[in-house]
């Protein structure tokens, strides 16, 4: 099945200082780092509840929104309504807590996993068939311990595993750009070494 290329990347996270170097915001972390590679600068824009930078290289819009995870659909709502971008031409890159750190999966549509901002999307979008690049965090072994656990940065070995998916992630952007789903997903996929995970694709 031909799916379109991304039109509009959303990375999740919340805005403020105090969250910066948290593990919830692993999504802004990608989209300041690919908005960078590009020379994009993004500039906050009041109609669509965030920051956006136009860099047609990385796949057209980049939006980081500034609602604070939980009512990240308002954002990515707004935007994709302004310049008609349907929901499969929308890459969610976010933090996923059943994914060890260093490891990536990329998939279209399916369930949400308890995660926020992907929930509010969903809403707001009325459908769950749009694209996620998912960064994983980790889990601290007990679900009672979960918003404690995400909105605390890394441990400095996390980090550096985050970092490499990332790294890995910007090294296989032109697939997505191009819109080869396929082949994006076979490598970001992969566990680091080259052992392959199941596909999401």
């Amino acid at each position: 099945m031909t799916r379109p290329p991304p039109r509009l990347i959303v990375g999740l996270g919340n805005p403020g200082a105090d969250y910066d170097q948290t593990r919830h915001n692993a999504g802004f972390w990608l989209c300041e780092r690919l908005a960078a590679s590009h020379g994009a600068a993004f500039a906050t824009e009041a109609r669509f509840h965030g920051r956006v930078a136009k860099c047609p290289p990385a796949g057209g819009w980049v939006l980081m929104p500034q609602t604070f995870m939980n009512r990240s659909g308002q954002a990515v709502g707004a935007l994709a309504r302004f310049y008609r971008i349907d929901a499969a031409e929308i890459l969610v890159v976010h933090d996923e807590l059943d994914i060890p750190p260093g490891q990536l999966r990329l998939k279209f549509g399916g369930g949400m996993g308890g995660h926020n901002g992907l929930k509010d999307i969903t809403a707001h979008l009325g459908t769950q068939d749009y694209w996620r690049l998912r960064i994983g965090i980790g889990h601290p072994g007990d679900r009672n311990e979960v918003i404690n656990f995400v909105l605390k940065p890394p441990r400095r070995e996390e980090q550096a595993l985050i970092d490499e998916a990332i790294d890995r992630a910007l090294a296989n952007w032109p697939d997505l750009v191009k819109g080869d789903w396929n082949r994006a997903g076979t490598r970001l996929n992969a566990r680091p070494g080259g052992k392959q995970n199941s596909k999401d694709v």
